[in-house]
């Protein structure tokens, strides 16, 4: 398991999420991340997900 920054912002810069999960590969990450911003009201929001290596996973502006 990989370790995964999922990280959410308002319009301002402020952070709104910042947390870790972990997951087998960047498409489960990539799953994870999106049911995390979908069940937290955040989907619309700008957000990213970044693997372990810094290569973005999901990014919304």
């Amino acid at each position: 398991m990989k370790a995964y920054a999922l990280t959410v912002f308002e319009k301002d810069g402020t952070k709104l999420l910042d947390e870790s999960f972990e997951a087998a590969d960047d498409k489960e990450a990539k799953e994870i991340g999106e049911t995390k911003l979908r069940d937290k009201g955040y989907l619309e929001h700008t957000h990213r997900c970044v693997a372990p290596n810094g290569h973005l996973v999901l990014f919304h502006r």
